[in-house]
């Protein structure tokens, strides 16, 4: 299924801004720069980046958490930290353990990766739902955790626009994001690139859409991938219902007309 919405990252297509910004999150984990944000309207990517940065990374070297639904209070948010990476036997109940506890935890977690050369990762996705100043400044104190004036944990936060906006609210955290960068949606010319290049990794090895049928799915996605994906997908079940072996741009419009897009 070429066209599947979701972070598979084999089926990413490295436009010069995918690769821009892996190799802006990579040079924040690699240099040990604390904290750093990508943003980017929705379905452009973000996620499936953060997922090539996972398998960019040695394992062996990396203990990471990667939290998708971070719309938490910040004693929930802590405690999901801690336990994907590694803590036992924390309680089921939180009024049975304070923020202050879990701080420790991790802390402690972040100490021993030090000691045994292991390096922690922690990437909030759909940060951007944060609507609590707390959360964010709970955040914060985690880049406090360091040694040698070396931090013990990188953080990466990943969202929509708006998260620029709540991040600029909370200046102590926003000095410590040493780079961000910030995903548009792919351009007219990269959306031909971007197809044929999912069709490959899915085993194709013809271009099965007409010149206007890209022209079309440009114009109704806006150069958004998840837009493309649907678009696609719909109008691949289109055309084999037509018994159609390419695509053009009448099966785009009618693929465009079913999802309402």
């Amino acid at each position: 299924m070429p066209f599947e919405n979701t972070p598979d990252p084999r089926f990413l297509y490295y436009s010069s801004q995918h690769e821009e910004g892996l190799s802006r999150l990579l040079y924040v984990v690699e240099q040990h720069k604390g904290a750093g944000m990508l943003t980017g309207v929705f379905g452009c990517g973000k996620t499936v980046l953060a997922r090539a940065l996972f398998n960019t990374l040695n394992k062996n070297v990396y203990q990471t958490a990667f939290i998708n639904n971070p719309h938490l209070k910040s004693v929930e948010l802590l405690r999901a930290i801690a336990r994907q990476l590694g803590a036992e036997n924390l309680p089921e109940k939180l009024n049975e353990m304070s923020t202050d506890h879990f701080v420790e935890v991790i802390n402690n977690i972040l100490l021993d990766n030090a000691k045994d050369g292991k390096e922690t990762l922690v990437i909030v996705d759909e940060a951007h739902v944060i609507d609590d100043a707390e959360v964010f400044e709970e955040l914060r104190l985690l880049l406090n955790f360091q040694i040698k004036n070396r931090f013990l944990l990188t953080l990466l936060l990943m969202g929509q626009p708006e998260l620029k906006e709540r991040i600029h609210k909370n200046k102590q955290l926003l000095q410590r994001i040493a780079m961000g960068y910030h995903l548009e949606p792919i351009s007219k010319d990269e959306v031909s690139k971007y197809i044929t290049h999912r069709l490959e990794v899915a085993g194709g090895n013809r271009n099965i859409f007409t010149d206007d049928a890209f022209e079309l799915i440009f114009a109704n996605s806006g150069g958004i991938p998840r837009r493309i994906n649907q678009i696609c997908d719909m109008s691949l079940i289109t055309g084999f219902s037509k018994k159609q072996d390419r695509i053009n741009g009448e099966i785009i419009n009618e693929a465009v007309d079913s999802l309402g897009v």
